[in-house]
């Protein structure tokens, strides 16, 4: 069939010319109607989406922006164009960072239509057997199950601790990792031991009154292992704003990387076990300090279109659910002890500010702390190219992409740099040693902030 006029332009291809691939064929009819026409062809293709994505403005072509992505997902739910290697890598090289959502006057879902795609994309090779047998490890075999990325922690907590990490480093054995694995390790700080972990309170409570709410904490999978203080910083502090924090038992990954990558049958499993464990804990407000994950939480609803009893409770949930920095603002404010006198600039998470609308209310909290000179970030709002496990995946776009906004962080001359998300922390650590300016800056969580403060 051959490519309608609209798609051939937006993709800027000649005119007789048809992307096509004989290792992948058309997908199914029925694999087809897994796009929702209705939110593709809402998308105007004005183009005022394509200043806000990141992938564009790195590379100027059309493919590369929502518009041409969306022209692209036309033709292929339009049996226009086939479901090969090539759209894979057009969906894949996006980020996923919802900027042009906000930028976008016709309001169309771009964040869902990306998955929807991503989703035809695996269920199209797996239906061809060409599933790779890592991805099998990566998204049931390990963050299916808790235990077990808890057991990882518990790995790299033992290798950090028998000196293997600096070790690595010193003897450029580091070098033996694939490049994006070896830069990476060195953002990674010291993660807390077994023993530590175990030291969990399961209920944390204000030390001064009585609680005003009951809190369910979200505390993530790869966020509790790797930025364990950080979980445990966001208790102290809402306990200090009045409320009674409970870290709720049998919680999963919250399913964002799943739905990111195309596993929409395991997001939504994750997702019902969530569900399920927080509706036994029966709290006031379920909080989560990841901007990705709290996107994710947010949206469970829409992960349920076509279960209406699911879709309810999922809707109870998403009712519930706030991220620390929402939340916080919503009570009194707290009185720090602490003046930490020091000029700060923040780095918005994009599923934060683009996924969940939440701007203004780290940027009020941190406002809050005596002694801090805030200072705008430009562009604080663009995507800094972590987008979950893109900096592995892309790792080329992800620190140009990074690299430029460096340049932004520069010119606020902060000494640090707050975030609202774990990946975003990592992203910013990485670019701090990149840009060789660690004796003058520090990346840090918002909650690590406030803490500091306490």
């Amino acid at each position: 069939m051959a490519v309608d006029v609209d798609t051939r332009e937006n993709m800027n291809m000649e005119p007789n010319k048809q992307i096509s691939n004989p290792d992948c064929s058309t997908a199914g009819v029925s694999l087809l109607n897994k796009f929702d026409m209705n939110e593709i062809m809402n998308c105007m293709q004005c183009g005022f989406c394509l200043p806000s994505c990141p992938t564009y403005r790195q590379t100027g072509k059309e493919v590369a922006s929502p518009r041409g992505r969306i022209a692209l997902m036309k033709g292929v739910a339009q049996e226009a164009l086939q479901v090969n290697h090539e759209f894979e890598n057009n969906m894949y090289l996006c980020l996923g960072c919802r900027a042009c959502e906000t930028a976008c006057p016709a309001g169309v879902p771009y964040g869902s239509l990306v998955e929807t795609a991503r989703e035809v994309v695996e269920t199209n090779k797996k239906e061809q057997s060409k599933s790779p047998f890592i991805r099998d490890i990566v998204f049931n075999k390990i963050f299916k199950h808790p235990k077990r990325i808890d057991t990882l922690g518990t790995a790299l907590w033992a290798a950090q601790a028998a000196g293997l990490q600096t070790l690595a480093d010193k003897t450029g054995l580091v070098n033996m990792l694939p490049r994006p694995m070896a830069e990476m390790q060195k953002a990674v700080e010291k993660v807390a031991s077994p023993a530590e972990r175990k030291k969990r309170q399961k209920i944390v409570k204000p030390a001064d009154q009585p609680a005003k709410l009951r809190i369910g904490m979200f505390k993530g999978c790869i966020m509790d292992v790797m930025f364990y203080e950080t979980n445990q910083a966001t208790s102290r502090v809402l306990a200090k704003a009045g409320c009674e924090v409970i870290f709720v038992d049998d919680q999963a990954c919250c399913g964002a990387l799943h739905a990111h990558s195309g596993e929409k049958d395991g997001a939504v499993e994750l997702a019902k076990r969530n569900i399920e464990v927080f509706e036994k804990a029966d709290v006031d407000f379920i909080v989560n300090n990841a901007g990705g994950c709290g996107a994710a939480l947010k949206e469970y609803h829409h992960w349920f279109h076509d279960d209406p009893e699911w879709k309810e409770r999922a809707m109870a949930f998403v009712t519930k659910t706030r991220d620390a920095n929402e939340l916080l603002t919503e009570l009194p404010q707290i009185e720090f002890k602490n003046s930490l006198d020091v000029r700060v600039t923040y780095q918005d998470s994009c599923h934060l500010a683009h996924g969940q609308g939440v701007r203004n209310q780290p940027r009020q909290l941190i406002r809050s702390v005596p002694g801090v000179e805030y200072v705008e970030m430009i562009n604080a709002d663009s995507c800094c190219g972590s987008a979950g496990i893109y900096n592995i995946t892309n790792f080329d776009m992800s620190m140009r992409i990074l690299d430029d906004k460096m340049e932004n962080v520069k010119k606020t001359k902060a000494h640090l740099i707050v975030t609202s998300n774990p990946g975003c922390l990592l992203q910013m650590k990485q670019g701090i040693i990149r840009a060789g300016m660690q004796d003058e800056m520090e990346a840090i969580h918002i909650m690590d902030l406030l803490d500091r403060a306490l």
